[in-house]
């Protein structure tokens, strides 16, 4: 019994040193390597400063909409809404989404709206959208801003971040930078 009570205590201060000493040094030491020193990605743009890495609520029919967010966007609570997706309130919440879309994009139907414009990500806080969600939205964003279709196309392919080494994960858009790239455009 007494040696497996000091076998239990030193396997205990062992991994209370590894987890919270040794652990997140490791992790802090990796993410001064990063170019921003694990501070994330900081844009600077009319005197406003964000995020790129975090999601952000753009509501206006003159900008690309992102993903919602079952946290209002808040990364201190980052989380999903966990409902599962026969959860009635679940549901209701996703149909209010589609119904919000289609009052504001007439032109789109219920079966062309990418899921990622409708359902929030598991953190909450997800900054990308896919390239159809972007590209189904340029209807109304020339129709808000009188630009030319072709340049907001352009815009989207100048935008696309393709997956990592061309086979991990799909091709991506961040909405923060697609839309200061949208105010800049002539």
């Amino acid at each position: 019994m007494k040696n497996n009570l000091i076998k239990g205590i030193r396997m205990t201060v062992l991994l209370v040193v590894l987890f919270t000493v040794i652990y997140p040094l490791s992790v802090w030491a990796v993410a001064q390597l990063a170019p921003t020193n694990g501070k994330g990605e900081i844009v600077s743009y009319k005197q406003t400063k964000g995020y790129a890495n975090i999601g952000q609520s753009f509501t206006k029919d003159e900008y690309f909409w992102g993903r919602p967010s079952a946290v209002d966007y808040n990364a201190a609570g980052s989380g999903a809404s966990n409902k599962g997706a026969s959860n009635e309130e679940y549901l209701a919440v996703v149909q209010g989404r589609i119904d919000t879309f289609l009052l504001k994009n007439p032109s789109v139907k219920k079966s062309e709206i990418p899921v990622d414009l409708v359902t929030a990500s598991a953190s909450g806080l997800d900054p990308n959208i896919s390239v159809a969600s972007a590209k189904i939205q340029i209807a109304r964003i020339q129709k808000a801003r009188n630009i030319d279709p072709e340049k907001l196309n352009t815009l989207i392919d100048a935008n696309t971040e393709q997956p990592l080494l061309g086979i991990f994960g799909p091709a991506k858009i961040n909405v923060l930078k697609l839309n200061i790239a949208l105010d800049q455009l002539k």
